[in-house]
């Protein structure tokens, strides 16, 4: 993709190239019809933002990964660049888009959401079923002696109250999943040092110093994954 002119509401004016070759426009001819957008060339970056690859060598550069979109929702697409130090393993650069969706929500249903989550796999268990179950028997039994039953409106409070009142007694609330513990600082100081060559200094010679950075690193992680499989399998 390159900066013509007569390419610019397509592919905007913001290329790593000045020209565009035989390839882009293989690109470009298509995206008019199906009104789509080139949303990697529109926002402006330095150039080691914007090459997607780079040769062994390290002095030549491509933007040829692109992400295209469809007009009306061109707004949808904040932000589009390049990240050099992204572990893929691959001479290209991972290329990541900002995105943003809008979505309506009815004001009734955000208002009456209370924002609690029960972890109701805990009534798979009969240790834990028995007492829900015997707690609102209880209640529902104390609620047959009301006279409120003829609105159904108080009715539906009561039912309500007294499921959730029973379900915080019995259970509780869902928990978040939290990331595995092995992917720890030593793991983090591997990823670093694997990516800071190449990105540094990208040419033939640092090629077999990266693939054995890179061997070190996956058997790194996997035998930080094995001690903490074996610990909790212990």
């Amino acid at each position: 993709m390159g900066r013509d002119i007569f390419f610019k509401p397509t592919i905007g004016n913001d290329s790593l190239h000045q020209d565009t070759n035989d390839k882009g426009v293989r690109i470009v001819n298509p995206t008019t019809p199906k009104n789509l957008v080139v949303k990697s060339t529109i926002f402006p970056h330095r150039n080691i933002y914007r090459d997607a690859w780079s040769s062994p060598n390290g002095k030549t550069h491509k933007q040829i990964e692109q992400i295209l979109i469809e007009k009306r929702w061109l707004s949808n697409i904040l932000h589009v660049r390049s990240c050099r130090g992204a572990d893929c393993n691959t001479d290209h650069y991972l290329v990541v888009a900002k995105v943003r969706e809008r979505l309506t929500v009815s004001k009734q249903a955000a208002q009456n959401f209370d924002g609690e989550k029960f972890n109701l796999r805990k009534l798979n268990g009969l240790e834990v079923r028995k007492p829900y179950q015997i707690e609102i028997i209880n209640r529902f039994a104390a609620l047959g002696n009301l006279s409120d039953w003829k609105d159904i409106n108080r009715a539906w409070e009561n039912i309500k109250e007294n499921i959730i009142t029973s379900a915080k007694k019995s259970l509780v609330l869902y928990e978040l999943k939290h990331h595995k513990p092995w992917l720890d600082e030593e793991c983090l100081r591997t990823v670093r040092s694997k990516e800071a060559g190449w990105l540094q200094n990208p040419n033939q010679s640092n090629v077999g110093n990266q693939n054995n950075i890179k061997r070190e690193a996956c058997r790194h992680f996997r035998g930080e994954n094995m001690v903490y499989m074996k610990a909790k399998i212990h």
